[in-house]
């Protein structure tokens, strides 16, 4: 019987697997060797934000995983999968960089096998706002998460501010169906001029890449207003005629409970601001606690 391919690689003290078997084993090596094991799930394209999420996994001593997997699940039909940016050796090497002990990088067929028939529907925070603007985004995310954790087993999973909602789905799916681990948000890794890093930010032109940090700063005054004592409808209005005025599309602008991601009619302890926008063919999100 021919034995199943293997695909266990070497960079440096770094190791690369993309079979189940293989991350089995060394993951099982990886938590002997460190007592725990913390995961940082990527779709690639590394940037600073995820080096952040890396070196808070590093700080905390455990063994460190990174998973590499665009998920086709979290894509809907309006949305392009293939223009999705991709660079393997550019991400390994940033990970091998930060510290990182394991990368898992398995391949569609890995993670959805053709005789699979599991996903996961989370409501809740996944209701509203980019549940209501990517329809079936939260149920990819849910599901590949779950998966995720399940093959990797990790103590604890970090996941960057940035994708505030993302975070609050992972969260309650973490919460309801009791899963042994401990989900730790690490704060937005913005550029210097105020825009929130983002994979998709490469394909901002000159001119939009100009007016892009016009985002952080209108939700930031937004949030100022609000905590002056202005009107959360008058607050918004003006920040959507701002936003608008800019040069962006507005896909939402909302203040929102933080952990159930449901609209606020005032200022309430844990309000936070959230806004997705369009610039050209590229769709930003941001968010800010207020």
């Amino acid at each position: 019987m021919l034995r199943a391919r293997r695909y266990k690689a070497k960079f440096g003290d770094m190791e690369v697997v993309r079979t189940i078997e293989e991350l089995q084993t060394s993951g099982g090596a990886l938590r002997r060797r460190f007592g725990s094991l913390a995961l940082v799930p990527t779709m690639g394209a590394l940037h600073d934000g995820h080096r952040a999420l890396v070196k808070a996994a590093v700080d905390s001593g455990a063994g460190i995983v990174a998973s590499i997997f665009v998920n086709p699940l979290q894509f809907n039909a309006n949305e392009d999968l293939s223009r999705y940016p991709r660079d393997e050796a550019g991400d390994l090497a940033a990970l091998r960089a930060c510290g990182c002990h394991l990368v898992w990088l398995p391949d569609v067929a890995t993670m959805y096998p053709l005789e699979g028939a599991t996903t996961i529907t989370v409501a809740g925070p996944a209701e509203e706002w980019e549940g209501k603007a990517r329809p079936g985004h939260f149920r990819g995310v849910a599901t590949v998460c779950a998966k995720l954790f399940g093959q990797v087993r990790p103590d604890r999973a970090y996941f960057g501010e940035k994708d505030w909602q993302q975070l609050q789905v992972v969260r309650r799916m973490v919460a309801d169906l009791h899963l042994p681990l401990e989900i730790v948000a690490v704060p937005t890794v913005r550029e210097p001029d105020g825009l929130a890093m983002s994979s998709r930010n490469r394909f901002l032109n000159a001119e939009e890449r100009a007016i892009a940090p016009g985002l952080h700063v209108i939700l930031s005054a937004t949030a100022t207003a609000l905590r002056s004592g202005s009107a959360s409808d008058a607050a918004l209005a003006a920040a959507d005629r701002d936003l608008n005025q800019a040069g962006f599309q507005v896909d939402y602008l909302a203040l929102v409970d933080a952990a159930t991601m449901s609209a606020l009619p005032q200022m309430a302890p844990g309000a936070r601001l959230i806004v997705a926008a369009r610039l050209g063919t590229v769709r930003l999100i941001d968010n800010i606690a207020v």
